[in-house]
């Protein structure tokens, strides 16, 4: 599809460089022809009057039949130069059409494989749910005698479904709602959004043994409170996720070259190099194996750059010598 795209836009550039080729060729060699014709006039005009003055005979003279083959010659070579410079021009400029073809193309290319890619892997993540849902009850219906502590299990087990598809589908609209709507920006207390996100995560927290230690300077950054909440929640939740149990996850934050930086570090096992370039990406989930015992979409890491997006701010991550991931995060101060 893109690459008959390309041909096509390769098409229309070509059209109008040749166009514009010939025309401006064309214009130099009137402008050219006119010149030349207008100093040979001037040329022949003094000429005419010096023979006029010997001879009485100007047009037989043999100087104006030598001057008018020179003139033929120059509109012959005027034509041929155009040509030449016109079949140079239609080579370079096929190569540079298609050339600047690709790069027109390529945002929409780039976009149209990563929305196919988020529509499969979505549609993937749906599957797996409802399947579990449709096993989980054709096999409960298949018994003839059921009591009700299997059929409480039952119920609990749909809604445990029913929570990850209300999870998915509530950040996948997060996702685009972050991505079209513009927040209403205003002073944000950094202390107060990490510890309101600090309190969300306790339970998570506590359930793997986990410290949550936070060293933040107290500043106003200008952002939308409940996103921010929400973002440092989602940084902590990974941290918690991947890092060691019995372990500590740092949340710190300190005025930084007129900005605020704020940084969530654990102290699990870091990040593959080669999932480093795509952690943000949408449904992305580095090591596999790791990623299916800690659960999740891969939702999270997209939805906190989303977030960081709309509030103006940029976020990036590393791997820390000690071992572990540090995610940084940048946000202009409020004025």
């Amino acid at each position: 599809m893109f690459r008959s795209a390309r041909l096509k836009l390769t098409l229309f550039y070509l059209a109008v460089l040749v166009v514009f080729s010939l025309v401006v060729s064309f214009s130099i060699r009137v402008l050219a022809e006119r010149e030349y014709l207008r100093s040979n006039g001037v040329q022949r005009g003094e000429v005419r009057q010096l023979i006029l003055g010997f001879s009485g005979q100007p047009d037989d003279s043999p100087y104006f039949s030598v001057q008018r083959t020179q003139e033929d010659l120059v509109r012959q070579r005027l034509n041929e130069d155009m040509i030449a410079i016109n079949i140079v021009a239609l080579i370079v400029s096929g190569a540079l059409s298609y050339w600047f073809a690709g790069r027109t193309l390529k945002p929409i290319e780039e976009a149209h494989e990563a929305q196919t890619r988020f529509a499969t892997d979505a549609s993937h993540e749906l599957r797996t749910p409802l399947t579990n849902l449709k096993l989980e009850n054709e096999v409960f219906l298949r018994q003839r005698h059921f009591g009700e502590d299997e059929a409480r299990q039952l119920i609990e087990s749909n809604l445990e479904e029913v929570q990850r598809l209300e999870g998915l589908s509530s950040n996948l609209l997060a996702l685009t709602q972050y991505g079209t709507a513009a927040l209403e920006l205003g002073s944000v207390n950094m202390q107060d959004a990490a510890g309101a996100a600090v309190k969300q995560i306790h339970r998570a927290a506590a359930a793997k043994h986990i410290t949550v230690r936070c060293e933040l300077q107290p500043a106003l950054v200008r952002g939308h409170q409940d996103s921010l909440v929400q973002l440092v929640g989602i940084l902590l939740d990974n941290a918690i996720k991947y890092g060691s149990a019995h372990s500590e996850v740092l949340i710190g934050g300190q005025l930084q070259d007129g900005q605020y930086l704020l940084w969530v570090q654990d102290h699990g096992p870091g990040i593959a190099d080669g999932d480093l370039p795509h952690i943000f990406d949408r449904l992305y989930r580095g090591d596999k194996a790791r990623s299916s015992k800690v659960g999740g979409y891969g939702l999270g890491l997209s939805l906190a750059k989303a977030i960081v997006a709309a509030n103006h701010g940029e976020i990036r991550v590393q791997n820390m010598p000690t071992g572990g991931a540090c995610f940084m995060v940048r946000m202009p101060l409020a004025k």
